[in-house]
């Protein structure tokens, strides 16, 4: 979701800059980049964001583990056993089998689909105040651009990575 926040808010201000010639002059302009990712990773509030999306997806894990040995336990109990036993027998086996499977199959989509709210419920305000921070430290430092490194940016020199200020900031706020 943020990916392509940014990668628009980067195309936007590039076509800026190449649509509008003469509008903005090279020299005197201060561009940064930031690496966002790493500073949702390395900051306070994404860790914390990161340990409550991973608690609930090992909780998911544990819940769907108990199901696949079931499910395991039956096959093998069809392999084993199903040359003794009747036709109709082994038929109703073999449906329960395939019920229970799509029935797993459903209940981890859902699981995908919560973990996905999830994500983005704990990333939110966190992405919130990310801009407002980045919106602020370039105002204050006299930035022109700051853009994503990992969006668009083909080279940027250590000299221009903000990340680390930003991160810094972030944690400040959201504390």
């Amino acid at each position: 979701m943020f990916k392509r926040i940014a990668l628009m808010v980067t195309l936007v201000v590039l076509a800026a800059f190449t649509f509008a010639p003469g509008s903005v002059r090279a020299e005197g302009q201060k561009i940064g980049v930031i690496n966002i990712q790493k500073v949702l990773v390395e900051s306070s509030a994404g860790m914390k964001a990161k340990g409550v999306f991973e608690k609930r997806m090992k909780e998911l894990e544990k819940k769907f583990n108990g199901k696949k040995e079931g499910l395991v336990a039956l096959q093998q109990e069809i392999e084993k056993k199903s040359s003794a036993w009747s036709a109709d027998k082994k038929g109703e086996k073999v449906r329960e089998l395939q019920k229970k499977q799509r029935e797993l199959q459903v209940e981890s989509e859902d699981a995908q689909m919560e973990l996905k709210q999830l994500q983005d419920k704990e990333l939110a305000p966190i992405l919130k105040m990310l801009q407002t921070v980045v919106n602020s430290y370039g105002q204050k430092n006299g930035y022109t651009l700051i853009m994503d490194s990992k969006v668009g940016v083909v080279y940027a020199s250590d000299g221009v990575d903000v990340s680390e200020q930003v991160k810094k900031e972030l944690d400040k706020r959201i504390k």
